[in-house]
């Protein structure tokens, strides 16, 4: 095995403490959804047993994903499936497109507003914070939220979806013109004021010091020594780090962003390194993922491509 890649899988596994509830979203996201979104506890339990994470404790994270409806069971003979309900299927579908997507967003100009207008108790206006926060907004303050390229319909529709339907009523979604004059504040002042970009941009760094080693190592050697089960697991966790980056990101188009922001590099690292891993771990996937019933479900050819453009493998 390569020593990069041995490193990076033992550092996972010598942690303390292990959020293994968020590494099977990961694996359902990744490897689950493009092969039918369902598969055997039994088999979801080999894939993750070679991280160290123990049957009990992967038990008990999926009883919990079923409790908070990401996860469904469907019996058959003694053995069960878990299935994506509807719901975690929009989920996971909503997360991939800004996992796997190739361009950051344009911008028309037009900054997203979310006003504060009506009387919303403490838990209830920290819980549209957080669920807003989640959506890429910035706060100006306690009452005023702002983003610059969502779809305010489509917010307010995941907040009911996420159970806040009664703080719809005290919530005014608006579109703010450009009236500045010469001596106003810029987008780059409002930027600062709404977002704390420094530390999103050490987390960045910290993720291409990770993989950079591994990819430089994968360049020279071509996948030598390289099993499809090591293949595998190191998929995982690169796209379940991406992914924690990416739930803290406001996918700020690239005129608001600072020079030399290091996301676009993490970007183009997980983009190659994904594709080199790709086939090989597919290939394990064919061994070890499979139903119930016995049946290895094929991947779903009709999704579209992940990570399809400008791929540095072509250049």
């Amino acid at each position: 095995m390569s020593n990069a890649i041995q490193s990076r899988l033992n550092e996972f596994r010598q942690q303390r403490r292990v959020q293994a509830g968020s590494l099977i979203i990961t694996v359902f996201g990744d490897a689950i959804l493009p092969r039918g979104g369902r598969i055997w506890l039994g088999s979801l339990i080999r894939l993750l047993e070679p991280l160290e994470l123990n049957e009990r404790l992967i038990r008990t994270s999926v009883f919990r994903l079923v409790k908070e409806e990401w996860l469904r069971t469907e019996t058959i003979g003694r053995r069960a499936d878990y299935v994506l309900t509807p719901s975690g299927r929009r989920r996971f579908e909503e997360a991939s497109r800004h996992i796997y997507a190739s361009d950051a967003p344009l911008w028309d100009r037009r900054w997203r507003l979310i006003l504060v207008v009506g009387d919303l108790d403490p838990k209830l206006r920290e819980q549209v914070r957080r669920a807003l926060f989640w959506q890429g907004f910035g706060a100006l303050g306690a009452d005023c939220f702002v983003h610059p390229s969502a779809e305010l319909s489509s917010v307010l529709d995941t907040l009911i979806t996420e159970g806040l339907s009664s703080a719809i009523g005290a919530l005014m979604p608006l579109f703010a013109a450009d009236a500045r004059s010469a001596q106003s504040a810029s987008d780059a002042d409002l930027v600062r004021r709404a977002w704390d970009l420094g530390h999103l941009a050490e987390a960045y760094s910290a993720f291409v010091a990770t993989y950079q080693p591994i990819l430089d190592e994968l360049r020279r050697d071509h996948l030598a020594g390289v099993s499809e089960q090591d293949a595998f697991l190191l998929r995982i966790l690169l796209i379940h780090d991406y992914r924690r980056l990416l739930l803290r990101d406001p996918e700020l188009p690239e005129v608001l962003l600072p020079a030399n922001w290091p996301g676009q590099q993490a970007r183009l690292l997980c983009k190659e390194l994904y594709k080199r891993l790709e086939a090989l771990s597919g290939r394990h996937l064919d061994q070890l993922l499979c139903l119930a019933d016995g049946r290895v479900p094929e991947e779903d050819r009709t999704l579209p491509e992940r990570f399809p453009q400008n791929d540095p493998l072509s250049a």
